[in-house]
Order: C-alpha cells, then structure tokens, then sequence
C-alpha cells in the first residue's frame, strides 16, 4: 500500500459556464498516462475541491478512475474538516474504483494531532482496510499539522497508511519522518520546487512527488524522479534546473495598484496560490483547464507576465520538454509564448 514516484494533483477543466468539461479531463488523463505517470489525483487542492459539489466530487473520481482503466494509480482526494464527511467521501471514492484516498489534514477547525489521529485518520483506516490512505501535512493552509510521532503511531497500527504528502517545508520535520519511519515508508513531496531536494537529501530520501506542474510536463517530471531514483543525480539535475523556472511557480506573487477612494494609488502584493496558476497557463497554451471558480478569479497583468516569462525560461533552457505537450494536444507554444495574444 506504499505509493511512491510521480503523480499529478490534477486540475478539474471547465467550460465556459464552469460547469464540469468531463470530456477535457478524460484528454489530460490520457496525456499524464501517455507520458508515463504512476497516478493521478483528481479532486484535490489543484482539482478545485473546495468550490465543486458533493456530486460533481464523486463523478470527477468516477470518471478519472474510468479513463485511468487501472493503467496508473488513482488517488482521490477525501479529506475534510469533518470526519462524517471525508467518510461520505472515502466510501463514494472506494465505490467508483479509486486505490487510495488523499486526506488532507483539518481544515479551520484545527484540531490538535492527538485529535486529528484517533478522529480522523484512524476511523478512516478501520473503515475501508483494502484502500490506502494518504495524510496531506499542509498547515499553511490548513491551520493545524499531523505530527511526525503521530504519524508513525498510525503507521504503526495502520497497514494502509504507508505514504505521507509533504507539503509542510520542514526539511528538519523530515528527516525525522524518516528516522521514525524507516524506509518501508513512502514520504511525497507537496511542493515541486522542492522534490529534487527531499529526494536526494540522505536523511530524508522522499521516495517521490505529487505534481502541479506535472500538469504540463508529466514526462519531464517522471524522468527526473526515476533519475534520482536509479542514483543518476546528475542528469536529474539538468531537468530540474531546466524546469526550474515553472517549479516556482505554483503559486505567483505579483506587485499591483489599487485606487483608493480619494485618487491615490497605492501598491499591494497579491498572492495567487494553486490552482489559478496552473490553469492560467494551461489555458494560456491551449490544454483543457478553463476559468476557477469563484473566489479565485484572474491573474492581473503583472501576475500573467511573471508566469509567462517563466514558461519562456523553460522554453530557452530546454524546449523538448514542451514537445510531448505539443503532439499530443496539436499546439504551436513557440507561437504562444511569443505571440502578443
């Protein structure tokens, strides 16, 4: 039940009214196969879970799992601030053929780690013993933080938590997830920017990532996991350093001008996180992703400007990687990223 190498947080695509394109995620579903992932996460963060309905929830696992057809892993993304819910959801997600459920730690609520273990994570595990559970360690967005000790209590206990999600930043908190957990245990990393560093860290040695930018370039992010994970650092590095650019950026600070009231302008800094991103560029360049719901919106000028000088950083480090991108959905990038569209 330990999930290890590259999967993709997957964006939920949307039509023009945002309702659901189902017919736009089955084609990027394709595409991370075609390009050699080992799963895919549908509804989490990046799949704009919090703005989607209970059904649409289910029906984007049920039909990411159909257009999988078990050619990669699928793991769904269940968690919740309320235990009765993640437990809705786990058990529509068991049903619809899912292999493992995403749980992102409590959200708001903020229960402590003790609570978080034995009301949370461990009826989940009781509940459904043949499907795996994946803990999601992200308290910048979630307020409250599984602990490592806890974490290895579960394990512990828990044949079917296996894999943590990383996203807290805290390289010294990993190692320590190691050292509790030895090696029958899978860490993930939750921010590209940094897997090469979690992988190759000795006293961390993440045994993967699960992927924004892997939206785009699923091929160049597989390659480079199964780099480090044959022990050639060296051309892993080139790719990362060559994609580096778009790694940072998963989530844009932009430097724009308010009016106020009386005429003055004043400066602010806006911070647009995951998903609008990703989708921004993703639309940008012609693959299915559509508008986010709201409260996300769009990106200003400036924010749209970063990212794109980013994608034409990549493009001059090393333009293959846009390669399978451009045969698979029949798109020029050059013409995008240096168009004036």
């Amino acid at each position: 039940m330990k999930i290890e190498g590259t999967l993709t947080a997957l964006v939920t695509p949307m039509r023009d009214d945002l309702s659901v394109d189902f017919e736009g995620l089955r084609k990027n579903v394709e595409f991370q196969i075609s390009e050699g992932i080992d799963g895919v996460l549908p509804v989490g963060t990046s799949g704009e879970s919090p703005t989607l309905s209970h059904a649409e929830h289910n029906d984007v696992v049920k039909e990411t799992v159909k257009a999988a057809a078990k050619r990669c892993r699928v793991l769904a993304g269940c968690g919740s601030n309320s235990t009765a819910e993640m437990l809705k959801s786990t058990a529509a997600a068991h049903e619809n053929g899912a292999d493992a459920s995403l749980m992102v730690d409590c959200y708001y609520n903020g229960p402590s780690s003790e609570e978080l273990m034995l009301n949370y994570y461990a009826p989940a595990a009781e509940a459904f013993p043949d499907m795996s559970f994946v803990p999601y360690v992200i308290p910048g967005r979630s307020g409250t933080e599984l602990t490592a000790v806890d974490l290895a209590v579960l394990a512990g206990k828990y044949p079917n938590i296996r894999t943590v999600k990383e996203a807290t930043g805290n390289i010294e908190r990993m190692k320590y997830e190691r050292k509790l957990l030895g090696d029958d245990f899978s860490i993930l990393s939750g921010d590209d920017d940094l897997t090469f560093t979690l992988m190759t860290d000795p006293e961390i040695r993440a045994n993967g990532v699960i992927s924004v930018i892997s939206n785009i370039f699923p091929g160049a992010l597989v390659k480079m996991v199964n780099l480090i994970k044959s022990g050639d650092v060296g051309e892993a590095e080139k790719i990362k350093d060559n994609i580096a650019p778009l790694l940072c950026c998963v989530t844009v600070k932009a430097k724009n001008t308010r009016t106020l009231p009386g005429g003055e302008k004043v400066e602010a800094v806006d911070r647009y996180r995951n998903p609008l991103p990703i989708k921004t560029l993703m639309s940008m360049l012609g693959l299915p992703a559509g508008a986010c719901r709201k409260p996300l919106g769009a990106m200003s000028a400036e924010g749209i400007r970063i990212l794109k000088d980013a994608a034409i950083a990549v493009w001059n480090n090393d333009k293959s990687v846009y390669d399978p991108m451009q045969s698979f959905y029949n798109i020029d990038v050059e013409k995008v990223l240096f168009g004036d569209k």
